[in-house]
């Protein structure tokens, strides 16, 4: 009998593990499960992570990504890869994406059921990226349209609706400028170096030839000329010997010779000797006049001093007002509250809720018979009776959370496109306007970055020669939706800015953090509560593909503690479909972005709470699903 287990998604985890070997052709792989971004490194797999639920989507997800990694590692070298590949960045990711559509054609050749699998994957990328929603190339990625196309051509087979829609956008464009190279796909598309070279010219048909660099063909060729010419010229010298013609000199003039020879090492002494001179010089140069070294650069992060980033200088911090004209906010927020007008109900009854609870805990409560204060009148008949009797003062105690400021983090990447960021949006307002009539203080701020797969840091490391572990490379934009001292009524038009097309981007969450938190210290309010909204792990392309695989997910732990340790600020969190209670000691987890509005004034009235039992109750507990 088989021994009951724990967690009933394991026996799938382990079948599929297993298919993945076989199909991969590599029994010395392994496969892991895990939250962040799936990949293959070497002789190691990373898939989606399968809960105990088993939900469809996971299942199809973990499926399509195994097979497409597993035909990766079994058609795909690194080696010919690495030779072809182009150093220009859109150039280079147009060359991955139609080696991964290549991997996968050849595998849907041999193995049709992986097709069907890929495509699911597929549909749940596009998706979550938005692929059917967008309308003009201008916001279609074309390394993405490119792939697709390939491996509809190379297969038959129709693509997800969201992948089909961003290569209908672009596919005119592409069969007009590499139709007669596109021809010969079917033929070379077994062998990956005939496949390479087809790649480096359907790039250069669509116009980025320039990022392509030199030829690593004509480079072997002009090598081998160089080889054989260097081969003949040496041949003769050799023959003769260049030591026998200076013997043989020596051996005609002994004489010249050994001045010669004198000469030479009184000279290498002299140069020594003055050498030893420059050091001495340098060593016992007197204390106050000694050269003083730069001190060393602040460290990026105070939580980790060895994270480190390739380059600050494209980052940014922006007002929301700064990224579109008023009219184009104006026209974002009506679109907004459009989109929300069923919700808007509930939302606004529970934060109603909240504000009965906060005014509730606002009554007027007196400490008695003070030195000084305000007159008590109620006791002004003892004095009267007796005028010996002292005056009695009172002083009005302070409520819990007068002094205090609340700020929203709002994770602004494009998993989050659609009705979560719409949520979020209206969530944050919302309570925005409820805390402000209760005299708190509230800062709005969203995280993303400015461009896909590294942008201007990531071209600089590019021209720079690709050094190794760069660290973050991506550019970081850091938006102000509303400062803790600006009223709602004038930035309540700034959220509607979430709704514009291409904001959303990839989230390095840890750096946001700590942005956030070193805002809130430099405030002067006794009491800071920050709130982090988000739907997933840290995640970025083109830092994660040359660093280690948990780089952002680590320092993204790093801050959480320091905050946490320095108990500062009051952190919490909410994730949206996905498990933070792993990160944050204080979170909560909601399955649909509809629950968002009851967690957020859930959290912040059970921080409000006069009673530490109620307050441990909601806190205290971590809990998910």
């Amino acid at each position: 009998m088989n021994k009951p287990t724990d967690n009933p998604a394991d026996p799938f985890k382990k079948a599929l593990a297993n298919a993945t070997k076989v199909m991969a052709d590599d029994s010395e792989l392994t496969v892991s499960y895990s939250v962040d971004p799936s990949g293959i490194s070497g002789d190691a797999m990373r898939l989606p992570q399968v809960s105990r639920r088993m939900s469809r989507e996971e299942v199809l997800l973990a499926r399509g990504t195994a097979d497409a990694l597993a035909l990766r590692h079994k058609f795909h070298d690194a080696g010919t890869h690495a030779r072809y590949a182009p150093p220009g960045d859109m150039a280079r990711d147009l060359y991955e994406a139609m080696e991964t559509a290549r991997c996968e054609a050849v595998g849907a050749r041999d193995m049709p059921g992986t097709a069907t699998n890929i495509d699911a994957k597929i549909a749940q990328d596009a998706n979550r990226l938005g692929f059917e929603r967008i309308t003009s190339t201008a916001d279609a990625p074309l390394p993405a349209a490119a792939g697709y196309l390939i491996r509809h051509l190379a297969t038959g087979r129709d693509m997800p609706a969201g992948a089909q829609n961003v290569m209908n956008l672009w596919r005119g464009f592409i069969e007009e400028q590499a139709g007669g190279t596109l021809g010969a796909l079917q033929d070379i598309l077994a062998d990956q170096t005939a496949f390479a070279k087809f790649a480096r010219r359907m790039i250069e048909d669509l116009g980025y030839g320039d990022q392509l660099g030199d030829d690593p063909d004509s480079m072997d060729d002009d090598q081998q000329d160089e080889a054989e010419e260097s081969g003949e010229e040496q041949e003769e010298p050799d023959s003769t010997g260049q030591d026998d013609s200076d013997e043989t000199e020596a051996e005609a003039d002994p004489e010249r010779s050994q001045d010669e020879q004198q000469d030479a090492a009184q000279a290498q002494v002299s140069m020594e000797e003055l050498a030893d001179d420059e050091m001495q010089d340098e060593t016992e140069l007197p204390e106050g006049e000694a050269p003083l070294e730069p001190p060393a650069p602040a460290p990026i992060s105070d939580a980790d001093p060895h994270y480190a980033v390739y380059n600050t200088a494209f980052d940014e911090e922006i007002r929301a007002e700064d990224l579109a004209d008023p009219v184009e906010l104006e026209r974002l927020r009506a679109y907004l509250d459009q989109q929300l007008e069923p919700l808007k109900g509930a939302v606004s009854r529970l934060a109603n809720k909240l504000q009965r609870r906060l005014q509730a805990q606002q009554s007027r409560s007196w400490e008695f018979d003070r030195e000084e204060g305000i007159l008590d009148a109620g006791r002004l008949a003892r004095v009267v009776a007796n005028p010996t009797t002292p005056l009695s003062f009172k002083v009005e105690k302070d409520t819990e959370f007068r002094d205090t400021m609340v700020t929203l983090l709002l994770d602004n990447s494009g998993s989050m496109r659609g009705r979560p960021i719409s949520i979020a949006a209206i969530c944050a307002d919302v309570l925005a306007r409820t805390l402000e009539r209760c005299s708190v203080k509230v800062e709005i701020l969203g995280f993303t970055t400015r461009a896909w797969k590294g942008g201007q840091s990531r071209e600089k490391w590019l021209a720079e020669g690709r050094p190794q572990l760069p660290g973050r490379l991506n550019d970081l934009r850091h938006i102000i939706y509303k400062s803790a001292d600006a009223p709602m009524r004038r930035t309540r038009d700034n959220l509607g800015l979430m709704m514009k097309e291409g904001l959303l981007k990839e989230n390095i969450d840890g750096e946001a953090l700590e942005w956030a938190h070193r805002r809130m210290i430099q405030r002067k309010e006794a009491r800071k509560i920050l709130m982090v909204i988000s739907d997933g792990a840290p995640v970025d392309d083109s830092t994660l593909s040359v660093n280690p695989a948990n780089y952002l997910e680590k320092h993204l732990r790093d801050v959480i503690a320091m905050v946490e340790r320095r108990k500062q600020v009051e952190l919490l969190a909410i994730g949206i479909g996905h498990d933070v209670t792993r990160y944050y000691q204080r979170a909560v987890t909601i399955t649909d972005a509809d629950q968002l509005a009851g967690a957020m004034t859930e959290q912040l009235a059970a921080l409000f709470d006069s009673d530490p039992r109620a307050r441990a109750r909601v806190m205290g507990i971590r809990r998910a699903g």
